[in-house]
């Protein structure tokens, strides 16, 4: 596994992140009206669900792992060799989910469903992250 690869994509997750922290508004009819926002939110949660199967690509082929076959299964082969937990791996696995919607049927996004992403389920990303850190020390 290459350090450096994981920490560069580790400080892109964080960047997606923290634009969406920044970008995501207050009132859900903002959202739900303004293109371009939408075009902000669901290009960085798409990138950060995109970052995060990197990493655990990455970090799954510098082990010896198994070879997941899809991105949702890079989390559960994470959580088999005991680098995530049950839940943290469920989590992520739910945001390949979203991130299938938003690149390849971008016009069904739920846009109340994408605020409540960025309210409330960011921290999801924090943690694997934090996940990520704690398996190469």
């Amino acid at each position: 596994m290459d350090r450096d690869v994981i920490e560069g994509k580790l400080e892109a997750l964080r960047y997606c992140v923290q634009r969406l922290k920044d970008k995501c508004p207050e009132a859900g009819e903002r959202l739900a009206s303004d293109p371009d926002l939408q075009d902000i939110i669901a290009m960085n949660l798409a990138r950060a669900v995109q970052l995060s199967v990197d990493i655990a690509a990455h970090i799954l082929a510098g082990g010896g792992a198994q070879v997941p076959n899809t991105m949702a299964e890079a989390f559960e082969v994470m959580r088999l060799e005991n680098l995530l937990d049950d839940d943290l791996a469920t989590r992520m696995k739910n945001a390949v989910g979203f991130r299938n919607i938003a690149v390849h049927a971008y016009e069904k996004i739920n846009w109340d469903i994408v605020r409540d992403i960025c309210r409330n389920r960011l921290v999801d990303f924090e943690e694997f992250a934090s996940a990520v850190v704690r398996g190469m020390q």
